[in-house]
C-alpha cells in the first residue's frame, strides 16, 4: 500500500555557527525526521541542544549548512526567497518562544497582519477570522489591546491566535504554554490542540512540560536525534536553543 507523504520531511540537515579562527559549531544534525499529517509531535531536551534551531530551519527562517527540508513535496530552500516567505506564510504557522508580536498594532490587528501575507483567508473575511480564533483561546475581551497592555500569558495566546489564523498545515510552536499558569495552560492547550485535530495540523512543539509531552503522538529527545556524539551541546551567544 502507497503511504502518505509526510507533512514535513527531514534529511540530512546540519547547521553549523561560526565561532571564528576557522572554528565551528555544530547545533542541528538530523539524519531523519518525518511528521505524519495530522500528527502531534513534541521535542524535548536539553538547552542549546539545538531545538528552536531546529524549527526555525523547518520554517524556513534559516538555512541549513547541509541537508533537505521538505514541506508536503516543496522543499523549501529551492525556492527563491520571496516565494519562499509566500510559502511559510500559507503553510507554516510558527508560535515563537518571545512572541514577536508587534507593539504598535492591537491583539486583532497582529492576527489580521499574519493574513495579510497569505492568500488562504479571502481579505474581506480577515477580521472576523482573527475574532473567531481569539475568542477561541479566550481574548475576546482583549481584541482592541495592544502588547503592552496584555500580560505575558495574553500575549501568548494572540501569538497561537497568529500561527493559527491562516489555517496553515504545519504549526510549530517553542515552548507554548511557558507563560502560562498551570490552569490556563491546560485551556490554552485543549483549545489549541483542538483547532489543530479539526483542520488535520501536524503540529510540532518544543517543550518540557509534562501535560504537553502526554499530548503528543511522539516525543523525540534532541540529542537522540542529533547524529554526532560528543559534540558541544552549547549554541553560540544569541542563538536560542
Amino acid at each position: 500500500m502507497e503511504h502518505a507523504q509526510p507533512a514535513v520531511t527531514v534529511r540530512g540537515v546540519t547547521k553549523s555557527f561560526s565561532l571564528g579562527a576557522g572554528r565551528a559549531l555544530e547545533v542541528v544534525d538530523v539524519e531523519h525526521l518525518a511528521l505524519p499529517t495530522g500528527s502531534c509531535t513534541v521535542l524535548k531536551g536539553r538547552s542549546g541542544s539545538g531545538k528552536t534551531t531546529l524549527l526555525n530551519l523547518i520554517a524556513g527562517v534559516s538555512l541549513p549548512t547541509a541537508g533537505t527540508i521538505l514541506i508536503g513535496d516543496t522543499e523549501i530552500f529551492t525556492l527563491p526567497e520571496p516565494r519562499r516567505d509566500r510559502f511559510r506564510a500559507e503553510h507554516v504557522g510558527y508560535v515563537f518562544q518571545t512572541f514577536n508580536l508587534l507593539s504598535a498594532f492591537s491583539a486583532l490587528e497582529n492576527v489580521m497582519l499574519s493574513m495579510m501575507f497569505a492568500r488562504t483567508v479571502p481579505r474581506r473575511q480577515h477580521r472576523a477570522r482573527a475574532r473567531e480564533i481569539l475568542a477561541r483561546l479566550g481574548l475576546e475581551g482583549r481584541l482592541a489591546h495592544k502588547p503592552a497592555q496584555l500580560s505575558r500569558g495574553e500575549q501568548q495566546r494572540v501569538a497561537i491566535a497568529r500561527a493559527l489564523a491562516n489555517d496553515p498545515p504545519v504549526v510549530l510552536a517553542d515552548e507554548p504554554c511557558a507563560s502560562l499558569d498551570a490552569q490556563t495552560a491546560r485551556e490554552v492547550l485543549a483549545e489549541f490542540l483542538a483547532v489543530c485535530r479539526e483542520h488535520r495540523t501536524t503540529l510540532l512543539i518544543v517543550s518540557h512540560d509534562d501535560a504537553v509531552l502526554h499530548t503528543a503522538d511522539r516525543v523525540f529527545d534532541m540529542a537522540a536525534l542529533n547524529r554526532a556524539r560528543g559534540r558541544r551541546q552549547t549554541a553560540p551567544a544569541g542563538e536560542p536553543e
